[in-house]
């Protein structure tokens, strides 16, 4: 008896022309009805047989792929559930890399898997796991090369809240792919308990960018959902400014400086705003924070000029320095090295203390216009995301008079918003 083995050449034309190969001799011993079932011909189709022996001497590496994992491990048939995600890896804000890195490993794509039933004949569920990163042939032509990916699976309570860099520092995975390779796909077999879990894919290094799909093939139904935070706002309302007569040192400090500035109108120009605070940021004690630029001033104006004359009045500031306070130390817990500068891989967290839950597509588009080259942002650039932001929400809540989470504006009003945030 010969062992035979049946080879294609994906690039096709180039065939074995050994033993067993489309024209040789061994064929003439087998009748033509076997060779039929056997789907043997003489095209030069890149298909062909080859003796096991011989396959086993001239191949030394041997990759197993499934189009699906059916009957892997006996010979039945199943009819395995198949879900799919597409995601990216954002360098600054969801390209964290493994869990060697861990201030960023928590930021990486979270993919909820819920495994509700166990296999027909088992109390656990199998599923295969098959990570891929996506275009890298069609960037290899500009020398980009197969990144270092890879998985792990944690198993974690039902609600939706992303997990933190507090939980992966103090839970350990349940499974994970067997290592981080550069290919093109990472898959491996796993069974676990029923329950819910998050898959967190991931290349090995932080800050490499690149889109994947993950696929989840499985006996039973499977649900898979990426883990993001709903659009919403929660800004406490400050505390409203004391009258003249009962007005704290500070404030009335304030208001000498206000004085000397603008005049008895107690009103200042954005330019005349940005002296007044940086002349205060430069005495506060413990902050290393540079100076605000004249676009934040017009921005802080934007917010709270309700007149729309373009200054900003003595009351109006001191609502405004009750937010800064608040704001400023939001930024220095999160100014980790006391640097003057935050992580971009920390705004999410900052933000949300700041009362703004954002989902990833607005995250990314606010790192990519404040965090600098080594995913940076000062406190001037910070101070202009959360003025922006509250701003855009309060606009949007002024226009959605119904609460129907939908507006509906013209060209111009569009045009209008858009210029006054």
């Amino acid at each position: 008896m010969v062992q035979l083995i049946r080879v294609r050449n994906p690039w096709g034309q180039v065939e074995w022309n050994g033993p067993w190969s489309d024209n040789s001799s061994e064929w003439n011993s087998i009748d033509q009805a076997e060779r039929k079932r056997l789907c043997q011909t003489s095209l030069d189709d890149g298909e062909f047989w080859m003796n096991f022996e011989d396959f086993k001497k001239y191949f030394d590496k041997v990759e197993i792929c499934n189009l699906t994992p059916d009957a892997l491990d006996d010979e039945s048939e199943h009819r395995w559930e198949v879900t799919v995600h597409q995601g990216s890896w954002v360098r600054g804000s969801t390209a964290g890399g493994c869990r060697n890195f861990l201030d960023t490993f928590w930021t990486n794509p979270q993919i909820r898997l819920s495994l509700k039933e166990g296999d027909d004949d088992h109390n656990e569920c199998t599923f295969v796991a098959a990570l891929m990163q996506k275009n890298r042939r069609k960037l290899k032509k500009i020398g980009a090369d197969l990144l270092t990916i890879g998985y792990s699976v944690y198993q974690c309570p039902g609600s939706d809240s992303q997990l933190t860099k507090d939980f992966f520092k103090f839970n350990a995975s349940k499974a994970r792919s067997n290592t981080y390779i550069n290919l093109r796909e990472v898959s491996q077999r796993f069974k676990l308990p029923p329950g819910d879990y998050v898959i967190i894919p991931t290349t090995f290094e932080p800050h490499e960018e690149a889109d994947f799909c993950l696929r989840v093939f499985s006996e039973t139904k499977a649900h898979i959902k990426e883990i993001d935070g709903d659009l919403s706002v929660d800004i406490p309302n400050p505390p409203q400014p004391n009258p003249p007569q009962t007005e704290t040192e500070e404030e009335k400090q304030f208001r000498g400086l206000f004085q000397q500035i603008a005049g008895a109108d107690l009103e200042v120009s954005p330019q005349e705003l940005q002296y007044v605070l940086n002349a205060v940021l430069r005495r506060t004690k413990n902050i290393n924070i540079k100076e605000l630029s004249i676009q934040t001033c017009h921005n802080i104006i934007s917010l709270l000029d309700a007149g729309g004359h373009g200054k900003l009045g003595f009351e109006e500031f001191k609502v405004f320095w009750n937010k800064l306070k608040t704001w400023i130390g939001i930024f220095l817990q999160y100014d980790l090295d006391k640097s003057g500068t935050m992580s971009s891989y920390e705004l999410r967290l900052a933000l949300k203390a700041a009362g703004f839950q954002l989902n990833n597509i607005i995250l990314q588009l606010i790192v990519l216009r404040y965090a600098d080259d080594s995913y940076q942002i000062d406190f001037d650039d910070f101070l202009n995301c959360l003025i922006r932001l509250e701003n855009a929400f309060k606009i949007f809540k002024a226009l959605d008079k119904d609460n129907a989470e939908a507006i509906s504006v013209t060209h111009a009003e569009f045009i209008t918003l858009a210029m006054n945030i």
